[in-house]
């Protein structure tokens, strides 16, 4: 982020007042990881509703927040040996749509970003046909509980650091769905901490 806002500077797109507002932000991001990690006997919860008996996830995302979703799925799949695969939201009608069923879990990240009402939208299409949604989303939005299943609130922050508490939401979920589920999560199967170039 330090680099994104430096070059913003250099190249005029962000005034000092701007830079120095963003900086200040940028200084509470440790605050936003805390606040996801205090909620961790509700993402316990979730991950026991969702991942305990789970087969299958979609993670969906847009913008800024769908290579977050990426890793998500990529998490779930490491440790809680769930299959999971990620898509950008906007793509849902070209396959995965096809895919849902009641006990196929909907992973969303609807938070407050320039891409909001679509993806209000995707999930939406994702709830009509009767698969169950877990939102992360921005506290206090008062409407998303309204189209979900579930949500977990990450704290109310400029969208573009928003990837920061949904990605350790998002851990933390697979983390519990791996304890859940009695799997090895310092030791999963099959992987090596390191990659190794013959």
């Amino acid at each position: 982020y330090l680099i994104a806002l430096k070059l913003g500077q250099d190249r005029g797109t962000l005034g000092y007042d701007e830079l120095d507002r963003l900086k200040d932000q940028l200084r509470s991001l440790p605050r936003a990881a805390q606040y996801v990690l205090n909620k961790s006997d509700e993402i316990r919860a979730l991950a026991q509703k969702y991942g305990a008996e789970a087969k299958d996830m979609f993670y969906i995302g847009r913008h800024a927040n769908y290579p977050v979703a990426m890793e998500g799925a990529l998490k779930i799949k490491e440790i809680s040996y769930i299959h999971a695969e990620a898509y950008a939201a906007g793509e849902l009608k070209h396959g995965p749509l096809a895919l849902l069923t009641s006990s196929t879990p909907v992973i969303a990240v609807v938070a407050q970003d320039p891409t909001y009402e679509k993806m209000r939208s995707n999930v939406g299409e994702v709830s009509a046909r009767g698969s169950p949604v877990l939102a992360i989303g921005t506290e206090g939005d008062k409407e998303l509980p309204k189209f979900v299943d579930d949500v977990i609130e990450i704290p109310s922050l400029p969208w573009i650091f928003s990837p920061v508490p949904v990605s350790v939401a998002l851990q933390l979920f697979a983390y519990e769905a791996a304890r859940i589920r009695n799997c090895p999560i310092d030791k999963p199967r099959n992987l090596a901490k390191s990659v190794t170039v013959e």
